[in-house]
């Protein structure tokens, strides 16, 4: 794959007729999975991809979604998190829009976190991935078993 070139595909078969073991008309092999999104260019996926895929992104946005949090409660409810890393994770995400900050004048100063109407409309591709690996928890444990037990240490 060229660098820059994420391919998604589907398997043959999967939604679509039968097709026969010949090149369609384009030079194409029908045997071939199509990829259901291509990026050949830049089409933005990794800044996506890059985001949901940390470590920690996904806890705080999981929590946000029920609703504004302070920061001491954040690092909190996000076991393992330490407090530097809560602070660049909130800020990736205030940058990108996802997440406001929000500045009480008290002293000493208090500050809410809150998910924006974008951070919003990305739970439920969250919601979708967390049920996707819970409907599969149990087929990914006995594939790797199996390739364990085929590749030992």
């Amino acid at each position: 794959m060229s660098e820059g070139h994420t391919d998604v595909t589907t398997p043959v078969g999967v939604g679509t007729e039968a097709v026969p073991d010949v090149a369609t008309p384009d030079g194409t092999d029908p045997d071939v999975a199509a990829p259901v999104v291509s990026c050949a260019d830049e089409c933005g996926v990794r800044d996506v991809q890059d985001r949901l895929g940390d470590k920690w992104t996904v806890h705080v946005v999981v929590e946000l979604a029920a609703g504004p949090r302070r920061f001491k409660e954040l690092q909190r409810l996000v076991e393992g998190i330490s407090q530097r890393m809560l602070t660049f994770t909130l800020r990736r995400l205030e940058r990108d829009g996802l997440v406001a900050r929000r500045v009480f004048p008290t002293t000493p100063p208090q500050v809410e976190y809150s998910l924006t109407d974008t951070g919003h409309s990305m739970t439920h591709l969250i919601r979708q991935l967390v049920d996707w690996s819970l409907d599969h928890r149990a087929v990914i444990a006995r594939s790797r078993e199996a390739f364990d037990a085929r590749h030992p240490a």
